[in-house]
Protein backbone atom coordinates (compact mmCIF):
# COMPACT_ATOMS: atom_id res chain seq x y z
CA UNK A 1 0.00 0.00 0.00
CA UNK A 2 1.48 3.34 -0.72
CA UNK A 3 0.34 6.15 1.32
CA UNK A 4 -0.96 9.55 -0.56
CA UNK A 5 2.33 12.00 -1.39
CA UNK A 6 2.28 15.84 -1.92
CA UNK A 7 5.02 17.70 -2.11
CA UNK A 8 4.63 21.70 -3.46
CA UNK A 9 0.84 20.95 -3.89
CA UNK A 10 2.04 18.17 -6.12
CA UNK A 11 -0.35 14.90 -5.33
CA UNK A 12 0.48 11.63 -6.02
CA UNK A 13 -2.79 9.50 -5.70
CA UNK A 14 -2.28 5.80 -4.19
CA UNK A 15 -4.35 5.29 -8.28
CA UNK A 16 -1.51 7.19 -9.44
CA UNK A 17 1.25 6.03 -8.07
CA UNK A 18 -0.12 2.01 -8.78
CA UNK A 19 -0.11 3.28 -12.86
CA UNK A 20 3.07 4.70 -12.66
CA UNK A 21 5.10 2.53 -10.53
CA UNK A 22 6.71 1.51 -13.74
CA UNK A 23 8.12 4.39 -14.31
CA UNK A 24 8.54 5.62 -10.71
CA UNK A 25 11.18 2.77 -10.36
CA UNK A 26 13.06 3.40 -13.72
CA UNK A 27 13.33 7.49 -13.01
CA UNK A 28 12.24 8.33 -9.13
CA UNK A 29 9.36 9.41 -7.39
CA UNK A 30 10.69 13.12 -7.66
CA UNK A 31 10.69 12.94 -11.19
CA UNK A 32 7.23 11.82 -11.73
CA UNK A 33 5.96 14.37 -9.30
CA UNK A 34 7.47 17.34 -11.57
CA UNK A 35 6.07 15.60 -14.38
CA UNK A 36 2.60 15.10 -12.90
CA UNK A 37 2.42 18.73 -12.10
CA UNK A 38 3.46 19.94 -15.49
CA UNK A 39 1.13 21.59 -18.26
CA UNK A 40 2.59 20.92 -22.36
CA UNK A 41 1.49 22.52 -25.28
CA UNK A 42 1.68 20.67 -28.53
CA UNK A 43 1.17 22.33 -31.59
CA UNK A 44 0.24 20.00 -34.83
CA UNK A 45 -2.07 16.76 -34.73
CA UNK A 46 -0.35 15.22 -37.66
CA UNK A 47 1.21 11.86 -37.53
CA UNK A 48 4.39 12.86 -35.49
CA UNK A 49 1.68 15.27 -32.99
CA UNK A 50 -0.10 12.28 -32.60
CA UNK A 51 2.56 9.97 -31.82
CA UNK A 52 4.07 13.33 -28.93
CA UNK A 53 0.90 13.47 -27.39
CA UNK A 54 0.57 9.88 -26.95
CA UNK A 55 4.18 9.39 -24.99
CA UNK A 56 3.50 12.56 -23.18
CA UNK A 57 0.01 11.41 -21.94
CA UNK A 58 1.48 7.91 -20.77
CA UNK A 59 4.33 9.21 -19.05
CA UNK A 60 1.68 11.66 -16.78
CA UNK A 61 2.11 15.24 -17.19
CA UNK A 62 -0.61 16.61 -15.59
CA UNK A 63 -2.34 18.54 -18.82
CA UNK A 64 -1.77 18.64 -22.38
CA UNK A 65 -3.28 20.98 -24.72
CA UNK A 66 -3.52 20.13 -28.83
CA UNK A 67 -3.66 22.86 -30.90
CA UNK A 68 -4.64 22.62 -34.27
CA UNK A 69 -6.52 24.67 -36.41
CA UNK A 70 -6.77 22.41 -39.60
CA UNK A 71 -9.11 20.20 -40.55
CA UNK A 72 -8.91 16.32 -41.00
CA UNK A 73 -8.23 14.81 -44.70
CA UNK A 74 -7.95 11.37 -46.10
CA UNK A 75 -3.99 12.28 -45.83
CA UNK A 76 -3.48 13.56 -42.51
CA UNK A 77 -6.16 10.93 -41.14
CA UNK A 78 -3.79 8.18 -42.51
CA UNK A 79 -1.17 9.52 -40.71
CA UNK A 80 -2.16 9.27 -37.34
CA UNK A 81 -3.76 6.73 -34.96
CA UNK A 82 -5.79 9.24 -33.10
CA UNK A 83 -8.24 10.82 -35.56
CA UNK A 84 -11.38 8.29 -36.09
CA UNK A 85 -12.16 6.74 -39.58
CA UNK A 86 -14.84 8.89 -39.88
CA UNK A 87 -14.01 12.61 -38.77
CA UNK A 88 -12.98 14.15 -42.48
CA UNK A 89 -13.63 17.65 -42.28
CA UNK A 90 -13.81 17.98 -38.78
CA UNK A 91 -11.07 19.97 -36.78
CA UNK A 92 -7.40 17.81 -36.05
CA UNK A 93 -7.47 18.48 -32.85
CA UNK A 94 -11.26 18.27 -31.92
CA UNK A 95 -10.96 14.72 -33.44
CA UNK A 96 -8.00 13.57 -31.85
CA UNK A 97 -9.40 14.51 -28.41
CA UNK A 98 -11.45 11.75 -27.09
CA UNK A 99 -8.97 8.95 -28.25
CA UNK A 100 -6.03 10.77 -26.76
CA UNK A 101 -8.22 10.95 -23.28
CA UNK A 102 -8.83 7.85 -23.11
CA UNK A 103 -5.16 7.06 -23.03
CA UNK A 104 -4.98 7.96 -19.45
CA UNK A 105 -7.80 9.47 -17.85
CA UNK A 106 -5.33 11.08 -14.96
CA UNK A 107 -4.06 13.41 -17.46
CA UNK A 108 -5.79 16.24 -17.92
CA UNK A 109 -6.16 17.18 -22.35
CA UNK A 110 -7.94 20.21 -24.14
CA UNK A 111 -8.27 20.68 -27.60
CA UNK A 112 -7.70 23.67 -29.09
CA UNK A 113 -8.88 24.98 -32.67
CA UNK A 114 -7.10 28.66 -33.02
CA UNK A 115 -4.50 28.87 -35.20
CA UNK A 116 -1.32 29.11 -33.01
CA UNK A 117 0.14 32.72 -34.92
CA UNK A 118 -3.17 34.30 -33.61
CA UNK A 119 -1.77 33.59 -29.89
CA UNK A 120 -0.50 36.77 -27.83
CA UNK A 121 2.84 35.65 -26.60
CA UNK A 122 1.17 35.54 -22.53
CA UNK A 123 -0.65 32.44 -24.00
CA UNK A 124 2.58 30.12 -24.14
CA UNK A 125 3.72 31.22 -20.44
CA UNK A 126 0.87 29.45 -18.86
CA UNK A 127 2.66 26.43 -20.18
CA UNK A 128 5.62 24.57 -18.77
CA UNK A 129 8.72 24.50 -20.99
CA UNK A 130 9.15 23.23 -22.99
CA UNK A 131 6.82 23.88 -25.67
CA UNK A 132 6.45 21.84 -28.73
CA UNK A 133 5.41 22.62 -32.18
CA UNK A 134 5.11 19.79 -34.74
CA UNK A 135 3.86 22.23 -37.68
CA UNK A 136 5.40 25.92 -37.19
CA UNK A 137 7.03 28.44 -39.67
CA UNK A 138 9.67 29.98 -39.10
CA UNK A 139 9.80 32.93 -37.00
CA UNK A 140 6.80 31.34 -34.84
CA UNK A 141 9.00 28.63 -33.71
CA UNK A 142 11.72 31.40 -32.41
CA UNK A 143 9.15 32.27 -30.46
CA UNK A 144 7.55 29.34 -28.46
CA UNK A 145 11.12 28.12 -28.59
CA UNK A 146 13.56 27.83 -25.02
CA UNK A 147 17.27 28.07 -24.78
CA UNK A 148 18.29 26.40 -21.74
CA UNK A 149 17.11 23.59 -18.86
CA UNK A 150 18.22 23.02 -15.08
CA UNK A 151 18.08 19.93 -13.49
CA UNK A 152 19.41 18.60 -10.13
CA UNK A 153 22.15 16.05 -10.23
CA UNK A 154 23.42 13.61 -7.71
CA UNK A 155 27.12 13.27 -7.03
CA UNK A 156 28.82 11.80 -4.40
CA UNK A 157 30.41 13.95 -2.11
CA UNK A 158 34.21 12.88 -2.95
CA UNK A 159 33.67 13.64 -6.96
CA UNK A 160 34.17 16.96 -5.44
CA UNK A 161 37.61 16.84 -4.60
CA UNK A 162 39.40 15.13 -7.29
CA UNK A 163 42.69 17.30 -8.18
CA UNK A 164 45.67 18.20 -5.86
CA UNK A 165 48.32 15.34 -3.97
CA UNK A 166 46.35 12.47 -2.50
CA UNK A 167 47.96 13.13 0.71
CA UNK A 168 46.22 16.71 0.84
CA UNK A 169 42.68 15.35 0.18
CA UNK A 170 40.54 15.51 2.98
CA UNK A 171 39.07 12.55 4.76
CA UNK A 172 35.71 11.81 2.83
CA UNK A 173 32.49 9.58 4.23
CA UNK A 174 31.32 7.44 1.06
CA UNK A 175 28.52 7.37 1.81
CA UNK A 176 27.78 10.45 1.97
CA UNK A 177 25.45 11.92 -0.81
CA UNK A 178 25.58 15.98 -2.04
CA UNK A 179 22.69 17.10 -4.33
CA UNK A 180 24.42 19.44 -6.34
CA UNK A 181 22.67 21.59 -8.95
CA UNK A 182 23.68 21.42 -12.44
CA UNK A 183 23.17 23.54 -15.43
CA UNK A 184 22.62 22.34 -18.69
CA UNK A 185 22.79 25.75 -21.16
CA UNK A 186 21.73 25.01 -24.89
CA UNK A 187 22.11 27.73 -27.20
CA UNK A 188 18.95 29.52 -28.73
CA UNK A 189 16.89 28.03 -31.82
CA UNK A 190 18.01 31.17 -34.01
CA UNK A 191 21.29 30.60 -33.04
CA UNK A 192 21.23 27.02 -34.52
CA UNK A 193 19.60 28.25 -37.21
CA UNK A 194 21.90 30.52 -38.30
CA UNK A 195 24.96 29.46 -37.92
CA UNK A 196 27.69 31.56 -40.94
CA UNK A 197 29.09 28.64 -42.77
CA UNK A 198 31.94 30.96 -43.80
CA UNK A 199 33.71 31.00 -40.76
CA UNK A 200 36.71 28.56 -40.04
CA UNK A 201 34.87 27.07 -37.01
CA UNK A 202 32.18 26.27 -39.55
CA UNK A 203 34.12 24.58 -41.88
CA UNK A 204 35.84 22.48 -39.38
CA UNK A 205 32.56 21.28 -38.55
CA UNK A 206 31.18 20.87 -42.15
CA UNK A 207 32.59 17.73 -42.94
CA UNK A 208 30.31 15.91 -39.95
CA UNK A 209 27.85 18.13 -40.19
CA UNK A 210 24.51 15.77 -41.78
CA UNK A 211 22.91 16.88 -44.96
CA UNK A 212 19.48 16.54 -43.00
CA UNK A 213 20.28 20.02 -40.99
CA UNK A 214 20.29 21.74 -44.82
CA UNK A 215 17.35 19.82 -45.12
CA UNK A 216 15.61 21.31 -42.83
CA UNK A 217 16.41 24.79 -43.51
CA UNK A 218 15.05 23.90 -47.05
CA UNK A 219 11.58 22.72 -45.70
CA UNK A 220 11.81 25.32 -42.80
CA UNK A 221 11.72 27.71 -45.70
CA UNK A 222 9.56 26.23 -48.06
CA UNK A 223 6.95 26.25 -44.74
CA UNK A 224 7.44 30.45 -44.50
CA UNK A 225 7.08 31.06 -47.51
CA UNK A 226 3.83 28.60 -48.69
CA UNK A 227 2.60 28.59 -45.25
CA UNK A 228 2.13 24.63 -45.20
CA UNK A 229 3.83 21.89 -45.87
CA UNK A 230 4.48 20.34 -49.95
CA UNK A 231 1.62 18.43 -50.75
CA UNK A 232 0.90 15.88 -53.45
CA UNK A 233 -1.86 17.50 -54.66
CA UNK A 234 0.49 19.46 -56.01
CA UNK A 235 3.77 17.22 -56.41
CA UNK A 236 5.16 19.12 -59.90
CA UNK A 237 4.91 22.59 -58.45
CA UNK A 238 6.03 21.82 -55.11
CA UNK A 239 8.94 19.76 -56.56
CA UNK A 240 10.16 22.55 -58.47
CA UNK A 241 10.21 24.96 -55.72
CA UNK A 242 11.92 22.75 -53.08
CA UNK A 243 14.82 22.75 -55.83
CA UNK A 244 14.60 26.13 -56.10
CA UNK A 245 14.70 27.10 -52.27
CA UNK A 246 17.20 24.23 -51.94
CA UNK A 247 19.69 26.75 -54.72
CA UNK A 248 19.11 29.80 -53.66
CA UNK A 249 19.14 28.94 -49.90
CA UNK A 250 22.54 26.73 -49.88
CA UNK A 251 24.10 29.04 -52.08
CA UNK A 252 23.30 32.29 -49.95
CA UNK A 253 24.67 30.14 -46.76
CA UNK A 254 27.49 29.24 -48.80
CA UNK A 255 27.29 25.41 -48.92
CA UNK A 256 27.48 23.76 -52.28
CA UNK A 257 23.21 23.22 -53.68
CA UNK A 258 24.99 19.45 -54.76
CA UNK A 259 25.04 18.97 -50.89
CA UNK A 260 21.12 17.89 -51.73
CA UNK A 261 20.36 15.58 -54.20
CA UNK A 262 17.83 16.35 -56.48
CA UNK A 263 15.92 13.03 -55.47
CA UNK A 264 15.45 14.65 -51.62
CA UNK A 265 12.65 16.51 -52.92
CA UNK A 266 10.08 13.38 -53.42
CA UNK A 267 10.60 12.73 -49.96
CA UNK A 268 8.91 15.60 -48.43
CA UNK A 269 5.74 15.18 -49.62
CA UNK A 270 4.10 13.05 -46.42
CA UNK A 271 4.11 11.53 -43.43
CA UNK A 272 5.89 8.00 -42.66
CA UNK A 273 3.87 6.34 -39.76
CA UNK A 274 7.08 4.09 -38.73
CA UNK A 275 9.44 7.19 -38.26
CA UNK A 276 6.90 9.29 -36.76
CA UNK A 277 6.79 6.67 -33.99
CA UNK A 278 10.72 6.42 -33.84
CA UNK A 279 11.23 10.33 -34.11
CA UNK A 280 7.71 10.59 -31.91
CA UNK A 281 9.36 8.49 -29.56
CA UNK A 282 13.03 10.23 -29.20
CA UNK A 283 11.20 13.68 -28.97
CA UNK A 284 8.51 12.55 -25.99
CA UNK A 285 11.38 11.12 -23.85
CA UNK A 286 13.07 14.34 -24.47
CA UNK A 287 10.18 16.42 -22.80
CA UNK A 288 9.92 13.76 -20.16
CA UNK A 289 13.70 14.36 -19.68
CA UNK A 290 13.44 18.43 -19.63
CA UNK A 291 10.42 17.97 -17.28
CA UNK A 292 11.25 15.49 -15.24
CA UNK A 293 14.89 17.11 -14.94
CA UNK A 294 15.78 13.27 -14.09
CA UNK A 295 18.64 14.15 -16.85
CA UNK A 296 19.55 16.70 -19.79
CA UNK A 297 17.73 16.77 -23.21
CA UNK A 298 19.69 16.47 -26.16
CA UNK A 299 22.10 19.13 -27.16
CA UNK A 300 20.25 19.79 -29.35
CA UNK A 301 19.21 18.76 -32.79
CA UNK A 302 17.96 14.81 -33.30
CA UNK A 303 17.80 13.88 -36.79
CA UNK A 304 16.27 10.85 -38.48
CA UNK A 305 16.92 9.24 -41.70
CA UNK A 306 13.82 7.31 -42.29
CA UNK A 307 15.69 5.82 -45.77
CA UNK A 308 18.77 4.32 -43.63
CA UNK A 309 16.95 3.72 -40.56
CA UNK A 310 19.22 5.66 -38.43
CA UNK A 311 19.65 8.58 -36.16
CA UNK A 312 22.61 11.27 -35.27
CA UNK A 313 22.31 13.73 -32.47
CA UNK A 314 24.29 16.95 -33.48
CA UNK A 315 24.99 20.57 -31.78
CA UNK A 316 25.21 23.47 -33.71
CA UNK A 317 25.48 26.97 -32.35
CA UNK A 318 27.60 29.20 -29.64
CA UNK A 319 29.82 26.20 -27.56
Amino acid sequence: MIDTIEKDENIISEEEAAQYDRQIRLWGLDAQKRLRGSRVLLVGLRGLGAEVAKNLILAGVKALTLLDHEQVTEESRRAQFLIPVDADGQNQATASLERAQFLNPMVEVKADTDQVESKPDDFFLQFDAPRRATQCVFNLALRISISKQEKPKVVKSSEESNDGPEVKKPKIDLNETTMVKKTSSFCSLKEALEVDWTTEEAQRIFKRTPPDYFLLQVLLKFRTDKGRDPHSASFAEDSQLLLQIRDDLLESMGVNPELLHDNFASYCFSEMAPVCAVVGGVLGQEIVKALSQRDAPHRNFFFFDGLKGNGIVDYFGAK
